[in-house]
């Protein structure tokens, strides 16, 4: 299946999709910003954040969490002011907060990375009303997902350079167990981007540098392709009024001046349908 175009927005790094509320919200980290996309109407809202910004997620107190560079930070899209919940990494300062979920509990999972994709530094936290804690799981450059499973006791993360995606169990205290590999990719698919599961637990991966985004079932069999006419796709949302469309965001990061020439539609958001719907987005706890 090919995906359709939908939103010109030329993002460097477009990312953290998600649909809250009956409107597709997502972020461009490079270019610290935040949009909201109401497909009913058609508008397109958009923030400036005052740091690198990796993810947008629904709060259960009102108001947004956003994984800004420094650490998760309560938004106000009313306002338009990020406060600060709380710091992460503060003697790493080249690194950044990359993607994030929220667990059926009301915990955010999320990761960090360094923004030179060099250095081994990024881990995956917790965040439980305003606590963090790390989990557990191994270090690495560039960390994506996590991706939580619909029951809310597995979790997905995806090691982006080594080409890994491991899965972790979950207690019901929110402690996260020693992964298994899940899929391990050697061709030519691109790198595991962006995850996300699905009400079945398939899990849908974007694959930045492949041009695609692919669904694994709980066993890692791969059941839907999708192609775009863009190599940099980072990661898919599922929503609409049944939960059965997806948005994908992409980048232009990276790409030569001929690369972009070829992909005039880099950067921007696409969408497709797919059979399997999504589960709708729990609040965060903070």
């Amino acid at each position: 299946m090919q995906a359709t175009h939908l939103l010109s927005v030329g993002a460097e790094l477009g990312e953290g999709p998600v649909w809250i509320d009956g409107a597709l919200w997502f972020v461009d980290i490079k270019g610290r910003r935040v949009y909201r996309h109401a497909p009913v109407s058609g508008a397109l809202d958009q923030w400036d954040a005052p740091e690198l910004v990796g993810w947008i997620l629904p709060a259960a107190k009102g108001d947004l969490i956003a994984g800004l560079q420094s650490g998760p930070h309560r938004f106000s899209p009313e306002s338009g002011i990020f406060n600060r919940i709380a710091e992460i990494d503060p003697d790493l300062p080249a690194n950044r907060l990359n993607d994030a979920a929220v667990h059926p509990s009301g915990r955010l999972y999320f990761g960090t990375m360094d923004n030179d994709e060099t250095a081994p530094s990024g881990r995956v936290f917790l965040l439980d009303g305003s606590a963090v804690r790390e989990t557990g799981i191994d270090p690495c450059v560039i960390t994506n997902g996590p991706a939580i499973g619909p029951a809310g006791d597995r979790l997905y993360h995806v090691d982006t350079l080594a080409r890994r995606v491991s899965v972790h169990p979950i207690d019901a205290a929110g402690n996260v167990g020693a992964g298994a590999t899940f899929l391990h990719f050697t061709g030519d698919e691109g790198h595991p981007d962006g995850a996300i599961c699905d009400a079945e637990g398939g899990v849908w991966i974007a694959f930045y540098g492949g041009g695609a985004a692919r669904r694994y079932d709980t066993d890692g069999h791969m059941t839907d392709e999708i192609i775009f006419p863009v190599s940099n796709v980072t990661k898919i949302a599922l929503g609409g009024p049944d939960g059965r469309t997806a948005y994908a965001t992409t980048a232009r990061q990276g790409l030569s001046a001929d690369a972009l020439a070829a992909q005039p539609f880099a950067g921007d958001v696409f969408t497709f349908p797919v059979k399997i719907p999504g589960m709708p987005v729990t609040r965060a706890n903070s």
